[in-house]
């Protein structure tokens, strides 16, 4: 885990990348690849009713965040189909570091933003935002092409 990391940081869905996501006229299940950086400690500025009594560290915040999310995840049709620790790439820069890296699968866009929009998603991901130092989602789809 590390703070240090190169300008900008992503934390949240950029409002116009969201746009044409969910704009887009495709149907059908979309797997969401997570890559993570957390922060040494968690940071609960933004919800400090929320933060466990004496702090955490970012991993243990994004464990609450799993913990929290998975259930309400399963309810839209989601499901978790990988959680695990990243590694330096193979292919790639190598000064690029990772925490995490997570897939999860949604039966459709209306289904993740039906899970994304739940006051309670929202509540138990003010535990993502504290873990997080860096981020980057990108939602795949399969592709007859490679079929």
């Amino acid at each position: 885990m590390s703070d240090h990391h190169k300008s900008p940081v992503y934390i949240d869905v950029n409002p116009e990348a969201a746009g044409r996501f969910f704009g887009s006229p495709e149907t059908g299940p979309v797997v969401m690849l997570n890559l993570i950086r957390l922060r040494e400690r968690a940071d609960y500025s933004h919800a400090p009713q929320i933060a466990p009594e004496g702090g955490i560290d970012g991993a243990g915040a994004y464990a609450l965040y799993v913990k929290g999310i998975e259930p309400l995840l399963k309810e839209t049709g989601g499901e978790l189909l990988f959680l695990g620790s990243a590694e330096n790439f193979l292919i790639g820069p190598q000064d690029e570091t990772w925490d995490i890296a997570m897939l999860v699968r949604q039966t459709s866009k209306a289904s993740f933003l039906s899970f994304a929009s739940d006051p309670e998603a929202q509540l138990v991901t003010a535990h993502r935002t504290a873990a997080v130092a860096d981020s980057r989602l990108l939602p795949i789809k399969p592709d007859p092409r490679f079929i």
